[in-house]
């Protein structure tokens, strides 16, 4: 097994283990529930955007809370780690990103993006049935800034 795989491996069972920023915050603007009917996996994004000092907006909070798989907790778990301090505008284009990473459209060693630890699931469009599971928290953020209150893998 290669070393980049066992780091995949590690990371995704530690945050699956120990998932960042779950349970629904007492204080939000956006939401959004994402669902995939093929798995089961349910789960609820949470932003807290305010305004900035410069008139802009930053997302100053974002929570997650639901069941899924190993593979979509982690992937929540380190979305909503990716999104605090960001704009809204720059967590579309993470979206935006992180969907040709899962694609194989995206190759993070020679392509400019700005995943950071997200690249980690580089690999994940090699297995069609788990890149709605990695995919399902980020179309759920899509939602919650679109104003979309549900959204599916489907």
């Amino acid at each position: 097994m290669s070393s980049q795989t066992d780091l995949y491996q590690q990371v995704i069972l530690e945050h699956n283990k120990k998932p960042r920023n779950f349970g629904k915050p007492a204080h939000h603007t956006h939401e959004a529930e994402g669902f995939n009917p093929l798995c089961g996996d349910h789960l609820w994004v949470y932003l807290q955007i305010n305004a900035a000092g410069d008139g802009s907006e930053v997302i100053s909070d974002a929570a997650f809370e639901g069941s899924g798989c190993a593979i979509c907790k982690a992937s929540a778990s380190m979305m909503t780690m990716a999104l605090k301090g960001q704009s809204p505008e720059a967590a579309k284009t993470l979206f935006h990103e992180f969907q040709s990473l899962l694609k194989g459209t995206l190759n993070p060693d020679t392509d400019a993006h700005q995943l950071g630890k997200l690249k980690i699931f580089s690999g994940i469009w090699q297995y069609p049935a788990r890149v709605k599971c990695a995919a399902l928290a980020w179309h759920a953020l899509n939602g919650a800034l679109n104003n979309q209150k549900t959204v599916s893998t489907e």
